[in-house]
């Protein structure tokens, strides 16, 4: 029986488990796969205190490297579910039951695609789920945002503050973020609503240096299919939880429910990360509850003893 199971091997569960090891606990973390965290995908980290440039891939790297040092082991398997056996909790995975004292979710997010052609094809060479992670990126730039509820609002007109023109490009004849945001979108000059529109294309250079260069969109009502000239495309049209292997009590997005010791509905068992129910879903978040997850388990656990 290990003292901590932590599923995901992301910035979360990774704090989680150097936090948990310098407290002394046998903790293991369990991966879907060899690279884990969606910062991972990230060309260029500029908002993480420490590294003003570094590429998600080396940053996740030096997280994995960090935990190895401090003792903290891993298994590349899938978690299947959770369940508690009075103060056990069994996870079931791809390659059989482990047993643990408390267990600490930390699997993350995973933003909804549009499913057109192009997007898997230039994500992070103009195309990103992230306005506050690559919008600097764009500075002076014609970009599209793709949604019309609050998180698309909110960056395209983070997004106005840096680019040269935003474009805030939504399937239906109005928008569902709140009216503030909307009051300050229509006031600001540099937003252009492009409303009852699809996008049906992304599409870019493909030889050499890749890079978005256009949206083709219809019109849901005439069927006009029209260009777009972009240099960036920014997709919030949703975003799911990695959460339903485990039963705890959750938002209505499957977001996991917490209070500030990351503490879920059942005993013993935590969330921190993307996979809570969070006001941002930003690195630095992602370490904190991390920490703060451990640190409650470690109380949890020498209260059992």
């Amino acid at each position: 029986m290990y003292d901590l199971i932590i599923i995901g091997g992301g910035p979360a569960g990774i704090a989680a488990g150097i936090y948990a090891v310098r407290f002394g606990l046998d903790t293991i973390i369990l991966e879907r796969n060899e690279i884990s965290g969606q910062i991972s995908m990230a060309d260029v980290v500029e908002n993480y205190p420490g590294f003003p440039s570094i590429s998600g891939l080396e940053l996740m790297e030096k997280y994995r490297t960090h935990a190895r040092e401090a003792g903290v082991k891993t298994m590349i398997t899938e978690a299947l579910s959770v369940r508690s056996e009075g103060t056990k909790k069994i996870v079931s995975t791809d390659s059989g039951d482990l047993e643990a004292k408390a267990v600490i979710i930390a699997t993350g997010a995973n933003p909804k695609h549009l499913g057109v052609p192009g997007e898997k094809e230039f994500i992070s060479k103009g195309v990103s789920y992230c306005a506050i992670c690559d919008g600097p990126f764009f500075k002076n730039k014609t970009v599209v945002v793709v949604g019309g509820g609050n998180s698309a609002v909110t960056d395209a007109l983070f997004l106005s503050k840096v680019a040269q023109k935003v474009y805030l490009v939504h399937r239906r004849d109005h928008l569902r973020a709140a009216k503030i945001l909307q009051d300050r979108a229509a006031a600001t000059s540099n937003i252009e609503l492009v409303l009852n529109t699809l996008v049906m294309e992304i599409a870019g250079s493909r030889g050499g240096v890749k890079k978005v260069e256009k949206v083709i969109l219809q019109d849901i009502n005439s069927k006009e299919i029209r260009e777009l000239p972009a240099n960036g495309v920014f997709i919030y049209v949703g975003i799911n939880p990695n959460t339903g292997f485990v039963n705890v009590e959750k938002d209505e997005e499957g977001f996991i429910r917490t209070n500030r010791w990351m503490e879920t509905s059942e005993k013993g068992i935590y969330a921190a990360g993307d996979c809570r129910d969070t006001p941002i879903w930003q690195l630095v978040a992602a370490v904190r509850d991390g920490a703060i997850a451990a640190t409650a388990a470690y109380e949890y656990i020498e209260n059992i003893k």
